[in-house]
């Protein structure tokens, strides 16, 4: 309790400040023998700040998941799994919005099979066959995971302004901290109880109840602001609610991968918190969700 309430506050600063940064460079003018680098812009393309820490943070994910699925008996290479990650994220995010759409899959297809293909020729170098694709699995489950839907964090900056990709990272985070707290406070029926003994009932509810508070109150502050494109404030308590329920279930899905292990946390990097895929299992479930009701459903 002590490291979570004195690095929450800190872990909100950073991620203020990196949408801050990340805003600022959107006004930044961009010298002219750099500008042929990206297509003839006068500015930086949205979400580079974003971008950056997001690789970052998906390598120090990676080599966690590369513990998780050693722990459980595979033979994940840390190096495979984190290059697997980072191509995954990189291809989310850098496929040109100018090529047509079926080509474009066709270009995520494509990186997908080489990173099948590394993998399964990394894992029989020895010329055995002995946990070599459950190795492989391993790998793809980390191209998908951590590239492929995290990517989906930097798709919401690349449309979207830095204070919306705030707003639906701290509507999502929300989730956590209300249902932590009111767990404590008054759970007593337990969600399930296999999977995740200390979730229950009233914490889910609890955290439903302060994200769609925190979607409702984000979005009024950035209609405040004056910021444009930004739905109507109703909205962002119902996407508060769903983004909660997602959310509880990518806690799962994380407490699923580390009971099959045998694990309690992902790591130990963060005090308090566990591993950076403990931080990360409800942003990453949410993420795909919350880009696609920005994009069809929010106005």
């Amino acid at each position: 309790m002590r490291y979570r309430l004195l690095l929450g506050p800190v872990f909100i600063a950073i991620v203020v400040a990196l949408a801050w940064l990340d805003g600022v460079l959107d006004r930044a003018t961009l010298p002219e023998s750099l500008r042929g680098l990206f297509g003839g812009r006068t500015t930086p393309p949205p979400g580079a700040v974003v971008l950056a820490a997001s690789v970052v943070i998906a390598i120090l994910a990676a080599r966690e998941l590369a513990a998780i699925l050693t722990a459980n008996g595979i033979p994940a290479s840390k190096r495979v799994v984190t290059l697997a990650a980072v191509a995954g994220l990189m291809v989310s995010c850098l496929v040109p919005s100018t090529l047509p759409a079926p080509v474009a899959a066709q270009v995520v297809g494509t990186v997908g099979a080489a990173v099948l293909l590394v993998a399964l020729g990394y894992y029989s170098r020895h010329r055995t066959v002995e946990g070599a694709v459950a190795a492989a699995g391993g790998t793809m489950l980390a191209f998908v995971y951590l590239g492929l839907m995290f990517g989906f964090v930097a798709a919401i900056r690349r449309e979207h302004s830095a204070w919306l990709l705030l707003w639906f990272l701290m509507t999502t985070k929300g989730c956590d901290t209300g249902a932590f707290f009111t767990g404590r406070a008054i759970g007593r029926h337990k969600l399930i109880l296999w999977l995740s003994p200390g979730k229950t009932w009233e914490g889910l509810i609890g955290g439903i109840v302060s994200s769609a508070a925190i979607g409702a109150g984000g979005l009024w502050l950035l209609h405040r602001a004056g910021e444009a494109g930004i739905p109507p404030v109703w909205a962002g308590a119902v996407a508060g609610a769903l983004f909660a329920v997602t959310g509880q279930l990518g806690d799962l899905v994380m407490s699923l991968f580390k009971r099959d292990a045998g694990l309690k946390d992902s790591s130990r990097l963060v005090p308090g918190f566990g591993g950076v895929l403990d931080m990360l299992d409800s942003p990453i479930l949410v993420a795909p969700v919350a880009y696609w009701w920005l994009h069809f459903g929010a106005h």
